[in-house]
């Protein structure tokens, strides 16, 4: 697979984390780190919960655009098995295709899986689907009811951990749904689908219970952040 040269957004315009955009310019050394470059790239497009430009991502490591383009083309190709660059590093020889790819399109770069290994990914996620949903996906699944629509990065900032995994369990199931972007992070947004209504046995989102009786009391809240605070 091959990448477009040129990246649409403005210079500036957005960095690789979403918030203010920003993850200390120039405040590490990648070439210090195991892997170098390529491996700060594959560790950063990990993290991510949307498509990242070359610019926000040369902004965040404190790096020329060039040579962070440069090196994601190097990582693409070698994800499709292809030699390590056009001049044939390496001696020219391919390598194994990965079951992902690291993709380039309008909104930047992401890694996503395959859409030959699709069937693979959909009977692992789905296997045992009468099996109960695991504690990780209940909790994601509550944010989503209760605070939808939601980004996958909210829904982490609730959680305390990233909530990748048990999202895209919860998309295939068919429990939640894509429902747009967030209009300021552009970052995709999740709500609950109707066969979520109909596991629940409720006719609407108005019918989900309230979570009054779940909240301490406010004296109960106030006298343990006191005790927290100590």
């Amino acid at each position: 697979m091959s990448a477009d040269d040129t990246d649409t957004e403005p210079a500036g315009s957005r960095g690789p984390i979403e918030g203010d955009g920003r993850v200390g310019v120039g405040s590490v050394d990648v070439e210090a780190l195991p892997g170098g470059l390529p491996a700060c790239l594959e560790a950063l497009l990990m993290a991510a919960d949307q498509p990242q430009h070359t610019e926000g991502i040369a902004q965040a490591l404190g790096l020329e655009v060039g040579a962070v383009r440069r090196a994601l083309v190097d990582v693409q190709r070698e994800y499709d098995g292809e030699p390590s660059d056009e001049n044939g590093r390496d001696g020219g020889r391919p390598g194994r295709p990965r079951g992902f790819s690291l993709r380039h399109g309008a909104r930047g770069w992401q890694l996503v899986t395959r859409a030959v290994y699709e069937p693979v990914v959909a009977a692992f996620v789905t296997a045992g689907q009468t099996a109960r949903l695991s504690q990780a996906a209940f909790e994601a699944l509550a944010i989503i009811a209760y605070r939808q629509p939601v980004t996958r990065a909210q829904i982490a900032g609730i959680r305390g951990v990233n909530s990748d995994g048990v999202v895209r369990s919860l998309l295939v199931r068919g429990l939640v749904r894509a429902d747009g972007v967030d209009p300021e992070t552009r970052a995709e947004r999740l709500s609950t689908t109707d066969l979520f209504l109909d596991h629940m046995g409720i006719e609407s989102l108005d019918d989900l219970p309230s979570l009054a009786p779940f909240m301490p009391a406010a004296d109960t809240a106030i006298k343990d952040a006191l005790q927290a605070g100590d």
